[in-house]
């Protein structure tokens, strides 16, 4: 079998042919009619770089990953004016709506538990219980005609708050190469009228995660909009847990500098020779070491 493969819908097959988010969701998923088995992975609208991701994700946590558009940074002031809620807790200041097409997985529900808590575990862990609960917390909607004129369906569901999760997504640059983007944070709750109603300013019949990223107070990650708007590109690639750490250390042997990361420095792991390409700007010092050991692969 293929490591990782790709679908391309839009619009050479979906304008006359029915959608691919059926066999698009059932192959990211750790389980299908015959129960339990792992994931095939399949990104959404082809995009390899988001593939890449998520292959990166799979191979570091063996679990099923989410692919979603960087869709919508609803801002506190945003969601009272439509809605009058306030938010609280970790979204308090503001939260980003990651949904796509039907097509993700259907683990990102968030009904495989332990001790209690909504968790994505590794394939061979997850029971036919999980894969039930799963599937009762997903229905299948005739797909919006605006995207697919051919028809077929697109999966639906909610993923329940309180995940840690790590987005991740390569850009390619001109001129530059291979680029990684890492930001770790959790999926939230939103009061059930609160979520319906901003939902259907996008599409209500898509998955939904509800996503609000660790901030740090500087740069990128000085507040939530400055996340979404760091982002290169309108996908990203979401794998349960707090993996930043593994994804560069990851990177660093590819020769993938990492632009942008909520990562504490004590956590992160690099060759020791990237010490000698600038000690005290560590971020620079991936662009210096990758560019003057060049690509692993390639």
């Amino acid at each position: 079998n293929a490591i990782l493969s790709g679908f391309q819908g839009q619009r050479q097959w979906t304008d006359f042919k029915p959608n691919g988010d059926f066999l698009e969701a059932i192959l990211n998923t750790s389980f299908d009619w015959n129960g339990p088995r792992q994931p095939y992975l399949v990104a959404t609208e082809n995009d390899s770089l988001n593939g890449a991701c998520m292959l990166f994700g799979h191979l570091l946590t063996n679990t099923a990953q989410i692919f979603a558009d960087v869709r919508t940074y609803w801002s506190p002031a945003a969601v009272k004016r439509v809605t009058g809620h306030e938010l609280s807790g970790r979204a308090s200041g503001g939260m980003i709506h990651l949904i796509n097409s039907g097509a993700c997985t259907l683990d990102a529900t968030g009904w495989h538990e332990l001790d209690g808590q909504p968790v994505i575990k590794p394939w061979w862990e997850v029971t036919n219980e999980e894969a039930k609960k799963c599937l009762e917390a997903t229905t299948w909607h005739p797909a919006v005609t605006e995207y697919f004129r051919g028809g077929g369906y697109s999966s639906t569901f909610l993923t329940r708050g309180n995940m840690p999760v790590t987005m991740s997504r390569l850009n390619l640059i001109k001129g530059l190469g291979p680029v990684l983007q890492i930001a770790e944070g959790w999926t939230v709750d939103l009061p059930e009228d609160i979520h319906h109603q901003l939902d259907e300013r996008t599409n209500p019949t898509w998955p939904t995660h509800w996503f609000v990223p660790n901030l740090t107070g500087q740069g990128p990650f000085r507040d939530v909009y400055s996340v979404m708007a760091n982002w290169g590109a309108n996908h990203g690639a979401l794998s349960y847990g707090h993996v930043g750490a593994d994804l560069i250390s990851l990177a660093s042997l590819l020769r993938i500098p990492v632009c942008m990361h909520n990562i504490s420095e004590e956590k992160i792991f690099r060759p020791s020779t990237w010490s000698a390409f600038g000690a005290d700007d560590y971020i620079g010092a991936d662009y210096r070491a990758c560019a003057n050991f060049g690509a692993l692969y390639g």
